[in-house]
């Protein structure tokens, strides 16, 4: 088995999010009278960091650093209060990681998502699959596309870093699987396209979670 572990990314990859993430934000500009955005825009907004996601979604006269700050408080706490109202695994996810488990692949989850919420959505909609790390955006590490994340998973699991599957729906994963020297998967059912996921150094796209398991066996 060349590969034998496994990092997802989970937003746009183990879970759509998109909905949830939309309003939550959305609900905290309409009620300071802004603009809302349809949820076409949070692909593009989501993925760096709950600040990026405000700055992104901010009026761009309002963008002062302290504004940013308050609203990234509103925002997660509304987010805090409805964040699984309509979040789910993708279709296909659960038969994928049911398999890994049986081929004894060791999995991870590292996300630019604030490390509690990550923790809490793998606990709460992921549960019945045993994850060996599970890392979110804290003040400890760099966030992605640095490679500071993926080499500590390869630390924790001891596991080279060319014997990891790097699975992710952006850029920024690619990216960072790039630097890490772990292998590049596209996931095309997430909330970026094909273009970015090739350009940003993707070296197998799948439309389907299932297909992932032709790279391990």
């Amino acid at each position: 088995m060349k590969y034998n572990a496994v990092i997802f990314d989970l937003d746009g990859t183990l879970l759509d999010t998109l909905q949830d993430l939309a309003d939550a934000v959305n609900r905290v500009l309409k009620a300071r009278g802004w603009p809302t955005h349809p949820n076409q825009a949070y692909r593009q907004f989501v993925g760096e960091g709950a600040r990026n996601l405000v700055w992104r979604a901010v009026p761009q006269e309002q963008r002062t650093d302290a504004v940013v700050a308050k609203f990234l408080a509103e925002y997660q706490a509304e987010y805090k209060r409805n964040w699984n109202a309509t979040t789910r695994p993708y279709d296909g996810i659960p038969e994928l990681l049911d398999e890994l488990a049986t081929l004894r692949v060791k999995m991870a989850v590292l996300s630019n998502k604030p490390e509690a919420f990550t923790r809490l959505c793998v606990q709460e909609l992921l549960p019945r699959w045993s994850f060996d790390a599970v890392l979110g955006q804290t003040d400890k590490l760099p966030m992605k596309p640095d490679p500071a994340g993926p080499r500590e998973i390869a630390r924790m699991l001891g596991v080279a870093a060319n014997r990891f599957l790097y699975v992710g729906d952006s850029g920024v994963d690619m990216e960072t699987a790039v630097n890490a020297g772990m292998f590049p998967v596209g996931a095309l059912w997430g909330f970026r396209t094909k273009r970015e996921l090739l350009k940003h150094g993707a070296m197998k796209l799948i439309g389907r979670p299932p297909e992932l398991l032709a790279l391990i066996r």
